[in-house]
């Protein structure tokens, strides 16, 4: 078990104080009591710092938030939950998500007047179960930190009471630019549905308002829906989440109205990018696509949709999937059937044609539209997401002999 972040948060804690503690002690005393005595990780913190602070002749309260050296904290409004934090507030259960472990027994989004966190109620912790819709106080429980995002753990030391309190929640929409790290809400466009990659998610795509546009996923659960391209949706409660610097949205848990009207104008990330075609990748050429309205996954094969099962009756369509390498870094390629047929040359009902009439099938209209494009330099335009040019729009690029010209003389020291 890594004991660094334990250690770094009770670092944290008396170093307002003016205190530095032992980490090397601090880490055997934690693993003592952890692996040898079995106490869960967070009353093995809160005991440890309990002792620091009893060493430093600093009351229990100083260091942890509390009001007592039991371990019973102020209350708090959630938006001043910080990491290392042990806190008693009260909140509404807006949502529950299925546990990612045996060793959870609840996860969900517990939020007030102020804002949300995600909590985590651990399996050993014998909590009761809490309810969605419910407002609950949640006694001495533990703010720490994962992916840099703030969470509560309910540990065996948490009491938790259901309260009588029925005061309705409307956390207030913000711009797409302002949305950080964490739990938020936000009304936007769904602009783009992407083919999905894995057998559990449901959904992906791109949202969008006036001010910019956000990655989403909707994962598999019971009763979760998938959102209309076009249409105007209210997500409240959607848990922010960030990797490599970039945000996306996890919409499983979220609540989500969709709303009368259009956004009119959506920020766009619209770029041209010259350079190469250097791979065509697999699932380039003809497709077959899904016919179930609404849904238009790319089939296997075996004309198998992850979610509709087999469709003898599907549509033909046609993509390229690839990379462009610009001279500084490579981008990944996404051209529609219109993008394909005016680079290659072939349109779909040839690309039919071929597939049907030729004994490699659909092998076939890869290794053509490959050998028509593969190495060619190109100028492509369209809205570069993710790394990931979605192209509307792709024109060969001719060699200009008076520009060779110039390079070459510049090569050779002229002025």
């Amino acid at each position: 078990m890594d004991y660094s972040e334990a250690i770094e948060r009770i670092s944290r804690k008396f170093k307002k104080s003016g205190n530095e503690i032992n980490r090397e002690k601090v880490e055997i005393k934690l693993r003592r009591l952890i692996e040898e005595f079995g106490v869960q990780p967070a009353e093995a913190e809160r005991s440890v710092s309990n002792e620091l602070a009893k060493e430093f002749n600093i009351p229990p309260a100083s260091p942890q938030g509390s009001s007592s050296a039991g371990g019973a904290t102020g209350q708090k409004v959630i938006a001043d939950a910080c990491p290392g934090d042990w806190v008693t507030l009260e909140g509404k259960v807006v949502s529950l998500a299925a546990p990612a472990s045996p060793a959870i027994a609840q996860s969900g989004i517990v939020a007030d007047e102020s804002g949300a966190i995600r909590f985590v109620v651990w399996a050993k912790s014998n909590a009761p179960k809490m309810k969605e819709g419910a407002w609950y106080r949640i006694e001495s429980a533990v703010v720490d930190e994962y992916k840099n995002i703030p969470n509560l753990k309910v540990h065996s030391g948490t009491t938790i009471t259901e309260i009588d309190k029925s005061d309705p929640l409307i956390p207030s929409p913000v711009p797409v630019k302002d949305l950080r790290p964490g739990i938020g809400s936000v009304r936007a466009k769904v602009i783009q549905e992407w083919d999905v990659t894995h057998d559990r998610i449901l959904q992906s795509g791109i949202l969008g308002d006036e001010t910019g546009t956000i990655k989403f996923v909707i994962w598999k659960e019971p009763g979760k829906e998938k959102l209309t391209v076009g249409s105007v949706y209210s997500v409240f409660y959607t848990q922010v989440d960030e990797f490599n610097e970039r945000l996306s949205l996890n919409l499983t848990g979220a609540t989500i109205m969709q709303e009368e009207g259009d956004l009119a104008t959506i920020a766009s990330s619209d770029a041209e990018i010259r350079g190469a075609i250097v791979h065509i990748a697999p699932g380039s050429g003809i497709i077959k696509r899904c016919p179930v309205e609404g849904c238009n996954r790319a089939l296997s094969r075996q004309n198998y949709c992850p979610i509709h099962e087999i469709q003898p009756q599907f549509v033909y369509d046609l993509r390229i999937k690839g990379w462009l390498d610009d001279g500084e870094r490579t981008h990944n390629l996404l051209l529609k059937r219109d993008v394909v047929e005016a680079l290659t040359g072939i349109n779909l009902d040839q690309a039919r044609e071929i597939a049907e009439n030729n004994p490699l099938g659909m092998d076939e209209v890869f290794l053509q539209m490959r050998e028509k494009v593969l190495g060619r330099y190109v100028a492509c335009k369209g809205r570069e997401i993710e790394n990931r040019l979605l192209v509307n729009n792709c024109e060969r690029m001719h060699f200009e002999s008076g520009e060779h010209t110039k390079l070459l003389n510049r090569a050779g020291g002229s002025s």
